[in-house]
């Protein structure tokens, strides 16, 4: 293709990816496509819509084994793996998603089981994602550590 041609592509809002081209989405279009895959364990391709450099906090109680450190979308994998091996997801409502710019923020109530102890974590929710160029670039989760802490360990 030369360069008038590329030229228009990225004027209708068409972005090369690799050797193909693709419709460029919205941020929340983005995020918005993680929850299905993780909803089916797809790991891979939800890190996939991860940087290679990630932003990750998750305030959480020290032995906590599903929260590893994370700087990576190949960290990402791993967390939604370790997520997937220790808590089964119940219920997830998302109430609220705020977007601004490349930053988005969702709001919502979550409840999971701690496979080791059969115990539910019923938690509000917020989680800010910032996606840049196409990418997650930042997952910052917010929850009520005290319900992630009496599930896993007890009263």
């Amino acid at each position: 293709m030369d360069a008038a041609g590329a030229d228009l592509l990225l004027v209708a809002g068409v972005r090369p990816v690799g050797s193909a081209y693709m419709t460029a989405e919205s941020p929340t279009q983005t995020v918005q496509r993680l929850f299905p895959l993780l909803a089916e364990g797809r790991s891979a391709e939800a890190a996939a819509l991860f940087a290679d450099s990630v932003s990750f906090s998750i305030p959480h109680p020290p032995g906590i084994p599903w929260v590893p450190e994370v700087d990576s979308a190949e960290g990402m994998r791993t967390f939604f793996e370790l997520l997937q091996t220790h808590v089964q997801a119940k219920e997830f409502e998302l109430r609220q998603i705020i977007a601004e710019g490349d930053d988005v923020v969702l709001l919502g109530r979550m409840v999971s089981e701690v496979k080791k102890t059969g115990r539910d974590i019923d938690t509000a929710f917020a989680l800010h994602v910032t996606v840049r160029e196409g990418r997650i670039t930042r997952y910052h989760l917010y929850e009520d550590t005290h319900a992630v802490a009496r599930a896993y360990f007890g009263d």
